[in-house]
């Protein structure tokens, strides 16, 4: 919990200086791709913003209003991150059309805005990174999809910086609006695959094929002969409900026992697991 909550404060840090000092190298060159970078960032700090206060509420026990826990307040937040992140795209989009049939327009400090970019991809690698480590290690949606805002920054930084670097060299300007429009699609793009990974869980759709053929391989090596299985996702937590046959001679604690054991030993395998079984008489 303590991890998660720290690299949710850290990615909120990085987007706030990362959008002062691209708002100052947007205003001081004109350049709508850079301004359009400021706009990615600042989507990217309301991401960051939710996706902290999601995994302080999603770890919060099971209570009698949500007995099954609150891990699907992280898919809520990667729901509406998606969402956030296609409007700025739309609106970077607008922006730049606009530009493109304005008419001529200026630059300025071309130069500053290229070294802004640069240094913006450079601290967005080293965030994501420690956001996709903690995202594995405590399988959280939220910060994974975080750490996906900040992967795309750092396309759409190099993106920018070397739109600005040809018009240095050819100095057609146009290139900056043509620039942004593409940082824009790529946005989208992404957005939409955020938006499917978080929405999903939402419908309690089930594991992936490959892990539930991995589940089932576990369950064949216990010898367990069961049948109905099904799974679900809600945040960090994972879910199993399965039915099992045994003699039916046998005894209801030793049955229990069983039980016992064959949730222990998935327990033991997967995080946040939570296995309910029901028996049967063979």
């Amino acid at each position: 919990m303590k991890a998660k909550v720290s690299v949710a404060r850290l990615s909120i840090l990085s987007n706030t200086l990362l959008i002062i000092l691209k708002v100052i190298a947007g205003i001081l060159s004109g350049s709508v791709s850079i301004i359009s970078e400021a706009i990615h960032s600042s989507m990217d700090l309301v991401a960051a913003l939710i996706a902290y206060f999601s995994v302080k509420v999603s770890d919060n026990p099971p209570d009698s209003r949500h007995p099954y826990g609150h891990g699907k307040v992280e898919n809520i937040s990667g729901v509406i991150e998606a969402l956030l992140i296609f409007v700025a795209a739309i609106w970077i989009i607008y922006e730049a059309v606009r530009k493109l049939t304005g008419g001529p327009f200026e630059l300025g400090s071309v130069g500053l805005g290229t070294l802004v970019m640069v240094i913006s991809a450079l601290v967005n690698i080293l965030v994501s990174r420690r956001l996709y480590k903690v995202a594995r290690e405590t399988n959280s949606v939220a910060l994974e999809a975080d750490a996906l805002h900040l992967k795309t920054d750092v396309y759409t930084s190099l993106g920018v910086a070397a739109g600005l670097v040809l018009i240095m060299l050819t100095g057609i300007k146009w290139i900056d609006p043509v620039v942004a429009i593409v940082v824009a699609g790529f946005i989208i793009f992404e957005s939409y695959n955020l938006l499917k990974r978080a929405f999903s869980p939402l419908l309690d759709t089930a594991w992936k094929d490959e892990d539930i053929e991995v589940l089932e391989n576990r369950l064949r090596n216990l010898e367990v002969n069961y049948h109905d299985l099904r799974t679900r996702m809600a945040g960090n937590y994972l879910f199993i409900d399965l039915h099992i046959q045994i003699p039916e001679k046998v005894s209801v604690g030793d049955a229990h026992t069983y039980c016992d054991k064959i949730e222990n030993e998935l327990t033991s395998v997967y995080r946040n697991l939570n296995v309910t079984i029901h028996v049967e008489p063979t």
